[in-house]
């Protein structure tokens, strides 16, 4: 069942080259969110990893703009809240911030002061981990808060640029691998 999921997502994940610069094979997720059996075997995927692995959760922090696609939805089947973190100067309020490195350039992450609470346990999700940039911005954040970072999870993981090593000792949960 797990790898029937797992090959229809696989089936639903389409490459655009040179994209958004020179030498970047983009990994495009839009066709699972069309596809009602595949976004719901991400969401089964998350859940069943987040159920045996983590039975502790408190909340979801999702990161700009993929992250708030399936973030919110694991949140709901796990009954737990739903945090964003942003791009630097879309969140109202006092903010944290972080800047960091992309794949193909320099970023800055933000999230709203009272996003995460001291002693809180939160995953943190995104669509894809590349350089692993983004969401180690995210866990900073999160554990500038004092909170505790349990797992990133994302839909696909590009093995051969080592994001996962920049995040240990968080551990990653990835459903497909490139």
């Amino acid at each position: 069942m797990m790898a029937e999921k797992r090959d229809l997502i696989l089936q639903c994940i389409r490459t655009f080259q040179d994209f958004p610069t020179k030498g970047i094979p983009f990994k495009d997720i839009c066709p699972i969110l069309k596809n009602p059996e595949a976004l719901a075997a991400v969401t089964d995927l998350f859940e069943e990893y987040v159920r045996n692995t983590h039975p502790h959760v408190d909340l979801i922090v999702g990161l700009d703009a993929r992250g708030f696609l399936f973030g919110p939805l694991l949140a709901q089947r796990l009954g737990v809240g739903f945090a964003l973190v942003r791009k630097k100067g879309k969140l109202p309020g006092p903010t944290l911030s972080v800047s960091y490195s992309l794949e193909y350039g320099q970023a800055e992450a933000e999230m709203q002061e009272d996003a995460v609470s001291p002693g809180q346990k939160v995953l943190i999700i995104d669509d894809l981990l590349a350089t692993g940039g983004t969401l180690f911005a995210a866990c900073e954040l999160v554990k500038r808060q004092r909170a505790e970072v349990l797992s990133c999870l994302v839909v696909v993981e590009l093995k051969s640029l080592n994001g996962a090593d920049k995040l240990k000792p968080t551990s990653v949960f990835s459903i497909v691998q490139y």
